[in-house]
């Protein structure tokens, strides 16, 4: 692998559209639910029950996503991306009926495969060479501000427009700024591509750290600590709010949760300045085991408000470096080789358990309480902790140590 980094200008630019694109396909949604439940006349837990199945959907596609990516060039995709963002949007706004509107929604999270994290990660490995790692940190703490930004834009916009014509707004944007950077990015990649195929010599190994025969199990064991990792933070981000008011914190609890959102740009930015002195399979066993202690914070503690800040910073601590490893530890597991198709299996696997993960913990809510379902929570996050803890410990075995697998390199 070269020793080449992205440029700094397709680095912010890119982090640009992952502002734009989680703010307009994913963040504005809960804003203007009361407005399509409205006008729809359909309950708002109907309206998020369609943003679920679109989400399984958008997961369903994700590994497929990112095979093209390796094909075709990921930047080429994410301006095929930025085009099919914006005809969803508008599609989303012009939705006649439930049935079309659902329909659109579906589109819009097939089009976010195309565009956001996942897609955006293999354009920095495919642009940036030994590097990759550190700049995917960067284009995280960058994107960190997508709710940020988003959800009082949102807000502010929809004081003046109805819903339909903020997604009409927001459609506009996508095509005026995204896809012509995505373009950029595309004829970037090539020229960086052509580049490095002049200097074989310099490009090295791609095959990562993991022994041939343990590809699989490893790779098995990643999606399942990623998967877990998704369904607690879904979990819980999506009840957060109320879930601090049945502890009894009253209205400090919604005080407090606004402390999230800069837990996780601080891990974000702490990993920036100190996290590459740790291979990245301890970073992802660090953020898995933050989650679970945090919610043990939050139980043992309860009713204590400084216990629910605790709670809140270890939560998002652990959020933002969930957000880095996600496109770090496949890199340096399994080297560039097939990056994508790797990438996009760890979106889907995230993705279907982020769907399912709230309507799980209501369902637990209401048959077993309140803290019994976040001690249960708790442990299923503990899973992750171990899938991550068994990666280290193949990665230790000496070889030859091991009996080899069938199909090992099918991954």
């Amino acid at each position: 692998m070269s020793d080449r980094k992205i440029p700094a200008a397709a680095l912010w630019a890119l982090g640009l559209t992952q502002i734009i694109g989680y703010g307009t396909l994913y963040y504005s949604f809960s804003i203007l639910v009361p407005s399509i439940a409205l006008e729809f006349a359909w309950p708002e837990q109907w309206v998020f029950g369609a943003l679920s199945a679109s989400l399984l959907v958008g997961g369903l596609f994700a590994p497929t996503a990112g095979r093209w990516a390796d094909r075709f060039g990921a930047g080429r995709v994410m301006t095929f991306g930025s085009a099919a963002a914006a005809a969803a949007l508008v599609a989303c706004a012009v939705a006649p009926g439930r049935a079309a509107f659902v329909l659109a929604l579906m589109a819009m999270e097939l089009a976010s495969a195309f565009v956001l994290y996942s897609a955006a990660f293999v354009a920095i490995v495919q642009i940036g060479g030994a590097r990759a790692q550190r700049s995917i940190t960067h284009l995280t703490l960058i994107a960190g501000f997508a709710s940020t930004l988003f959800w009082p834009l949102t807000a502010a916009l929809h004081e003046y427009l109805t819903w339909r014509e903020v997604y009409l707004v927001f459609a506009g944007i996508n095509v005026a700024i995204c896809l012509p950077i995505h373009a950029w990015l595309a004829r970037l990649s090539h020229r960086t591509d052509e580049s490095a195929s002049a200097t074989p010599a310099a490009i090295g190994p791609a095959g990562g750290a993991i022994a041939p025969r343990d590809r699989s199990r490893v790779f098995l064991l990643m999606l399942g600590g990623f998967a877990v990792e998704g369904f607690v933070l879904s979990s819980i981000l999506v009840h957060m709010v109320p879930l601090t008011t049945a502890l009894g914190l009253g209205s400090a609890g919604l005080v407090v949760t606004t402390l999230f959102g800069p837990s996780q740009v601080a891990s974000r930015l702490i990993n920036m300045l100190f996290g590459g002195r740790l291979a990245q399979t301890w970073l992802v066993v660090i953020g898995a085991t933050l989650l679970p202690l945090g919610l043990v914070v939050l139980l043992a503690t309860t009713p204590s408000v400084a216990g629910a800040i605790a709670f809140v910073i270890l939560f998002g601590l652990g959020s933002g470096l969930a957000s880095i490893v996600g496109g770090t530890l496949p890199l340096e597991l399994f080297g560039r080789e097939r990056y994508g198709a790797r990438l996009g299996w760890v979106t889907a696997a995230r993705q279907f358990s982020s769907a399912l993960a709230p309507f799980a913990l209501a369902m637990a809510m209401a048959g077993m309480g309140v803290q019994p379902s976040l001690w249960l929570t708790a442990a299923v996050g503990m899973l992750g902790i171990l899938a991550f803890s068994a990666i280290i410990l193949i990665r230790r075995q000496p070889l030859g140590a091991a009996i080899p697998l069938v199909n090992a390199n099918s991954r």
